[in-house]
């Protein structure tokens, strides 16, 4: 027999790859302030807000600079990033996304965003997937970032899904932390040695066969 199930989805790394526009508006900034921002850097900034991630990229430059020009700076930087967001398609779905969303769909079962982005539904919009899901967390719901699980809680909410029942796909360590404390189902995408806590990590989202779908819903 089938049991009542829902999914939340992670954004970034998860339905479309858009780390590597926020990588390419602080690597410019960067470059204006005179130092190197590598990819590596760049992963010191996953998951966290653009406040704190320009404070850890002058930190790294070892700029200082006032309050002013912080803001400034930070309204740069999300204007560069919106350029690039901007002019995303569809092919920008990740592989396997598509076919999980026409099972899901197939099968009656519903599905919510919960991502910190407060460019999230703008990003859904450009890639053709807003409509499709039930509902949309942001960061514009959230007051407490990942590990915190407020975005999952309210995702469930939302559903109207009891959070046991509630599967969460994610691809950063502070996603299924904040899964599990949701008592919440965790698939991690990406390296099963950084997502071990999850209850299951797949290397992409093709990881979503039809077998494994079956085995969870029922």
């Amino acid at each position: 027999m089938k049991k009542e199930i829902a999914f939340i989805f992670d954004l970034d790394g998860v339905i479309v790859d858009t780390a590597k526009y926020h990588f390419l508006a602080w690597r410019n900034l960067a470059i204006q302030l005179g130092f190197e921002f590598t990819e590596e850097h760049n992963e010191l900034l996953k998951g966290v807000s653009r406040v704190k991630s320009l404070e850890i990229l002058l930190n790294i430059g070892k700029v200082e600079i006032s309050e002013e020009e912080k803001q400034k700076y930070l309204v740069q930087k999300n204007t560069e990033y919106l350029g690039f967001v901007n002019k995303m398609t569809s092919d920008e779905i990740l592989p396997g996304v598509n076919d999980l969303l026409n099972y899901l769909d197939a099968n009656k079962i519903t599905y919510a965003l919960g991502s910190a982005s407060k460019n999230a539904p703008l990003i859904l919009e450009k890639v053709g997937l807003y409509s499709r899901f039930s509902a949309i967390v942001d960061g514009n719901d959230v007051s407490k970032a990942k590990p915190d699980p407020e975005v999952f809680l309210i995702g469930a909410k939302k559903l109207e899904m009891k959070t046991e029942n509630c599967v969460v796909v994610e691809d950063a360590i502070a996603g299924v932390e904040a899964a599990k404390a949701a008592n919440m189902t965790c698939v991690g995408i990406g390296e099963k040695e950084v997502l071990g806590h999850a209850d299951f990590v797949f290397g992409d989202m093709t990881g979503f066969t039809p077998e494994f779908l079956n085995q969870l819903i029922n």
